[in-house]
């Protein structure tokens, strides 16, 4: 579809200054770099209001300069000098760690300092660069005094704090999200000098990993979309009631992200609860209705087995502790049987050895008895009868025969008496194994009855607990089955309520639209001026975020393009900060911007808009630092534009004069 014409024709670049505004809100006077306080000075660059270039040329470039003709324009400092800059204006780091080592142990004692003007107002600011820890921020003061002073450190807290007060204004830090706990002016600083790393690849890629800035959030980061809040809110795009409007939104779709999750574990729970159920009644196979039929068809297979179960036998209490008692009375009966077993058992030996011992003395017995009747001398061994009747003349004693006649029988008795005890122990023994028989038979028969009546007491309980579960998670499918409902229900007024919430979100954004399209004033001048007549520039703001384009005959989205993009979005930003429009100071600092990828001829013409800015107002109302090691055009090769010259070689023409 062919554009329509434009009537009115291309619009030249106008700036009208704010009232009031005689110059730069913010801007840096003076940079000086000393050995050590009070020490010699490796470098002391004035700059200006306006455009102030640092050049560090390669040696064919520098006609000036014959005998720098094998210098090379890189590895001069020109980073550095800018990383000094944005360290002098509040950022916490001036280059890597491993640069901040070497410069460290070149400049053990070393300080830079700056000259920062903020509303007429002079800050000397003063940090450190190698072991010492002093950073001051005085205003109205001396710099060369403060730094060769040994005064107590204020940190950079006072400047930082004037500049959130005068420029960015207290108002405007809860438009920045998320909402920083510290100042607003680092996370400002962040657009206003980018990293030299990031390429000027996005107009919202203000700090890279790799520059090691430690800039805070949300100037830094992987998620844009704080620092396109951020942008806007210095920009004046936003107002508090879009913020809040965008809280709601995000919140809202939180609460929907997370509800629509609920639901779905809910699902889950319901299908898995009802698939249980439906094997746990036995209704496989059966043509089952759909919910919430089911449910009712599930309550009363439940119900039923619930009933069944009530019908099954007891084993009450009573029963059971009288069969316990029972079984523990045979129990006791069994061991006593038992120990007296044991005992007899036991017994029936010993009586035995006392049996044989008596058997074995009664031989010896009747011996004696029958020696006692008829007795031999014990002296001559002549039988007794003969001594008495021939007369004995060594012995008068004669053994007693009516003794050992009642030894013997006492002897004899007991050994019937032992034989007798032997056996009632055996006849006792067969009738304790019988008793054992019988209390052990007692003992299983009690031991079945109390099991059995176990078992039926544990099998209702099952089945009852079983019927019961089955009856409870009916019921909680139900309720489940009822949350359900109700969250899809919330769910769909969270969607209409969000889809409400973004649409006057929308209607923010619309009408923010004119600030954009103040500053599209602005873009498309500039980018006419860098590429051609027929270019058009348009910054837009959509739901997908900031769109700047550059139509040449069509949408052109070339590397030099985009780079070109995000030199004329700043430049239009502090066209409008001259104006008064913004909250942030009409200052920039650009390292590099050729080496993005930009054009020659682009980049030339970069120099022309600057110079042409400077003429409005009378004197310049801006101040913009742009480190280059392409040629700048001539007429910008000398001062009042060029402020330092540097060379990659040798050291002593680089920034700190020496080789790290």
């Amino acid at each position: 579809m062919p554009l329509q014409p434009d009537l009115l024709g291309p619009q030249p670049l106008t700036v009208t200054p704010a009232e009031g505004l005689e110059g730069p809100r913010l801007w840096v006077r003076r940079l000086v770099i000393w050995k050590e306080p009070g020490g010699e000075k490796v470098r002391d660059v004035a700059l200006r209001p306006g455009l102030n270039i640092v050049w560090s040329p390669d040696g064919a470039d520098d006609a000036a300069s014959a005998d720098q003709t094998n210098a090379i324009g890189h590895g001069s400092g020109k980073t550095l000098f800018c990383r000094l800059i944005r360290y002098c204006l509040g950022e916490d780091r001036f280059a890597t760690e491993s640069q901040r080592d070497r410069i460290g142990t070149a400049f053990l004692n070393g300080i830079v300092g700056a000259e920062v003007m903020l509303d007429g107002v002079c800050w000397a600011i003063v940090r450190p660069l190698g072991v010492r820890r002093r950073h001051m921020a005085v205003a109205n003061g001396n710099l060369d005094e403060i730094a060769a002073g040994e005064g107590t450190s204020t940190g950079l807290e006072p400047f930082i704090e004037a500049v959130d007060q005068s420029v960015i204004t207290t108002e405007l830090a809860g438009l920045v999200r998320p909402r920083a706990d510290g100042p607003i002016w680092p996370i400002a600083l962040a657009w206003l000098t980018r990293d030299q790393e990031c390429r000027f690849d996005d107009v919202l890629d203000w700090r890279s990993p790799t520059s090691d800035s430690d800039s805070p959030t949300p100037a830094s980061g992987q998620e844009k979309g704080p620092r396109l809040e951020a942008l806007r809110a210095f920009l004046m795009a936003i107002t508090p009631e879009e913020q809040t409007t965008r809280g709601e939104v995000n919140s809202l779709g939180e609460q929907r992200r997370s509800l629509d999750q609920e639901i779905g574990h809910r699902r889950w729970e319901i299908e898995r609860t009802q698939s249980r159920l439906v094997a746990a009644l036995d209704l496989t196979g059966q043509s089952l209705p759909e919910m919430p039929l089911l449910i009712n068809a599930m309550r009363k297979s439940a119900g039923e087995r619930l009933g069944a179960a009530t019908q099954l036998p007891a084993g009450g209490d009573v029963e059971l502790a009288t069969a316990r008692e029972q079984h523990e009375a045979a129990r006791l009966e069994w061991m006593r049987l038992d120990g007296e077993r044991i005992r007899i058992e036991t017994s029936i030996p010993i009586e035995q050895r006392v049996l044989s011992e008596i058997q074995g003395e009664l031989p010896g017995l009747s011996y004696s008895q029958a020696e006692a009747e008829s007795p031999i001398c014990p002296i001559c061994e002549v039988p007794i009868d003969r001594t008495l009747a021939e007369g004995c003349m060594l012995s008068h004693k004669i053994p007693d025969a009516e003794a050992c006649r009642q030894r013997w029988a006492q002897r004899r008795a007991d050994f019937e008496a032992q034989g007798n005890r032997l056996e009632g122990l055996r006849q006792e023994s067969v009738r304790v194994l019988q008793q054992i028989a019988l209390a052990k038979q007692q003992l299983d028969q009690a031991a079945i009855r109390v099991g059995a009546i176990e078992k039926a007491r544990d099998t209702r309980e099952a089945a009852w607990y079983t019927a019961r579960r089955a009856q409870d998670d009916v019921e909680r499918v139900a309720e489940l089955i009822d949350t359900q409902d109700e969250a899809v229900k919330r769910l769909r007024e969270l969607g209409a309520k969000l889809d409400a919430e973004r649409e006057r979100l929308g209607a923010f954004r619309d009408k923010q639209a004119r600030v954009f399209g103040r500053m599209s004033e602005k873009f498309d001048p500039i980018v006419r001026r860098l590429v051609g007549h027929d270019a058009r520039g348009r910054i837009a703001l959509s739901g997908n975020g900031l769109e700047l384009s550059v139509d040449m005959g069509g949408d052109r989205r070339t590397a030099a393009i985009e780079s070109l993009k995000v030199l004329a979005f700043d430049l239009a930003a502090m066209c409008l900060s001259i104006e008064g429009a913004t909250r942030v100071p009409s200052f920039l600092l650009h390292d590099s911007p050729r080496e993005a990828d930009l054009g020659l001829s682009i980049y030339g013409r970069l120099f022309d808009i600057a110079e042409e800015l400077e003429r409005v107002g009378g004197s310049p109302l801006f101040q913009y630092i742009i480190t280059t090691t392409t040629a700048p055009p001539a007429e910008f090769r000398e001062p009042p534009y060029l402020q330092l010259k540097m060379y990659g070689d040798p050291p002593a023409q680089r920034l700190l004069g020496v080789d790290l």
